[in-house]
């Protein structure tokens, strides 16, 4: 099954690019709640590159890495990657000054899809909301 979350970002494509791929940036935005926080982040944003996220409870009581590898790079357009097992798409749509970031991927067994759906929105939206005050300086 895959489940599918966007969110509409506030700036221009170059900056919602940057912001997607820079690991600084990353560490910045890529959490489901201010309870979470991504420690380290690594990008080799070409094909076959890899990435990877550390991220872990602030209280340090549990961590993971997502990590994979990009299979497919148009710039400012799509990032498809493949990720234990499982892929990922994203998209970037352009219109008006704004930009929707679409994530389709595929769903895990260890959480009811409801719960993935509602973890990867919210760091999609964190990532809106990042990107929005770069945008607004």
């Amino acid at each position: 099954m895959q489940i599918t979350v966007e969110t509409t970002v506030v700036a221009p494509i170059e900056q919602v690019w940057a912001a997607w791929n820079n690991p600084e940036d990353i560490k910045q935005w890529n959490a489901p709640s201010d309870d979470w926080h991504t420690t380290a982040s690594t990008v080799d944003l070409r094909e076959g590159g890899t990435f990877s996220a550390r991220m872990e409870a602030k209280d340090g009581s549990m961590g993971f890495d997502f990590a994979g590898t990009y299979t497919r790079i148009v710039e400012h357009q799509l990032i498809e990657s493949q990720f234990d097992g499982r892929t990922l798409r994203v998209e970037f749509l352009p219109r008006n000054g704004e930009v929707t970031v679409r994530e389709t991927f595929d769903a895990e067994t260890t959480h009811s899809a409801e719960q993935q759906r509602q973890g990867w929105q919210a760091i999609l939206d964190r990532f809106a909301s990042h990107v929005a005050a770069i945008h607004a300086r």
